[in-house]
């Protein structure tokens, strides 16, 4: 069986269904809900997601397939909103526990197998640098996943949304952070997103993406007078998390305010700060649809200890140090309306390996806190 997932509209699905027939088809039919990062999928109800929304199989479908193809409509530098949205569903695929591959932590297979996967990204006029941008980032993808890419193939369409940004930039010298983490309050992003607001000399708010994603629009025409964005995200599946990604699109199709500074605090659960590189890519083509500054960014690694740190430790103290520095570098840059290198910043001081044994350990303790046994946490479906 092929699985086939796509972000084609009905019509357009129909013309080139003939092409995989008995493949399982999977797209967003307007009910999936996004990744809410509570991690269920590996402490709860170990290979199936906790979201009962008729997408908590993917890792089960992945499994039972013979090849994976996936077509997108190539959005900054990988998939599109809906499709990068069951791929953030198909956590449940890799087990939680970390283990090093080609140098980088990644997460251990949950099943004895390299699945291959077919991308086919359709665009207008893909640039060579865009085509390389995307083979980047689906290998980052499947080396995560622990699968294989296949082929990955570039189609022309139609011409794209062109934005409707105008060449003055907002006038309002407000700062906001944009929390795009589901976990609005204790997750990583908002903790780091609190750190960097104590830093920052201007008028500063933090906002909740969560509360928008039934009313993406509104929050759109809500952001035309802020001069000064800064993106807190998480990384999901090697790039943005899917409720940013269709917030972004969101601006393509509907803005219509002034330019705008962007900045970029992203961290992620993996060692290695350096495997936010995508993600850093993603929000610069962005920028550069949208005709506005990108301006640096921090990038954090081990964001799961450097969360737990800054409740009991002072930030920016060991063994977050680097990343206190990282902080205060980007802050001056929005405080000076300037701009900063892209920093990618660890933990100091404390050892990958033992990062890696603390994490594969923490996993045991919470399938117990959670009624399940650690064979369990194995389970294939």
């Amino acid at each position: 069986m092929k699985l086939v997932i796509h972000d084609l509209k009905k019509e357009e699905w129909e013309k080139i269904a003939r092409d995989y027939p008995d493949a399982e088809v999977v797209t967003d039919n307007g009910n999936m809900k996004p990744c809410v990062g509570c991690f269920g999928c590996w402490n709860k109800t170990p290979g199936e997601c906790v979201i009962k929304d008729g997408y908590d199989n993917m890792g089960y479908l992945i499994h039972h397939s013979d090849e994976v193809i996936v077509i997108s409509r190539y959005t900054y530098g990988g998939f599109s909103g809906s499709v990068k949205n069951v791929f953030d569903r198909c956590l449940a695929y890799v087990l939680p526990q970390f283990e090093i591959v080609k140098g980088e932590s990644h997460h251990q297979k949950r099943y004895d197998e390299i699945k291959p996967f077919t991308f086919i990204f359709y665009g207008h006029d893909i640039s060579e640098e865009e085509k390389k941008n995307a083979e980047r980032y689906v290998n980052a993808v499947c080396t995560n996943m622990r699968s294989t890419v296949k082929e990955v193939i570039f189609r022309e369409c139609e011409t794209e949304t062109v934005c409707k940004t105008k060449d003055n930039y907002s006038k309002n010298d407000k700062v906001l952070l944009l929390n795009a983490s589901m976990r609005s309050k204790n997750g990583n992003s908002a903790k780091l997103a609190g750190e960097l607001k104590k830093l920052i000399v201007k008028e500063a708010e933090i906002v909740n993406l969560s509360k928008y994603l039934n009313k993406m629009s509104e929050l759109v025409k809500e952001l035309e007078d802020v001069s000064t964005i800064v993106l807190c995200e998480p990384l999901y599946v090697d790039g943005l998390p899917s409720q940013l990604i269709r917030l972004l699109e969101k601006f393509q199709n509907e803005y219509e305010g002034g330019r705008k500074k962007i900045y970029v605090l992203a961290n992620m659960g993996l060692y290695e700060s350096r495997q936010l590189i995508n993600l850093f890519s993603s929000v610069k083509q962005w920028c550069a649809k949208m005709n506005f500054e990108y301006c640096g960014g921090l990038g954090v690694g081990a964001g799961e200890l450097v969360g737990g740190i800054t409740e009991a430790v002072k930030f920016g103290k060991w063994p977050t140090r680097k990343i206190g520095e990282g902080m205060n570098r980007l802050a001056e840059a929005i405080n000076t309306d300037g701009k900063t290198e892209d920093i990618f910043a660890g933990v100091n001081g404390f050892p990958r390996s033992l990062y890696i044994a603390i994490a594969n350990s923490g996993w045991k303790r919470m399938a117990k806190k959670n009624g399940i046994t650690e064979k369990d946490l194995y389970r294939q479906v």
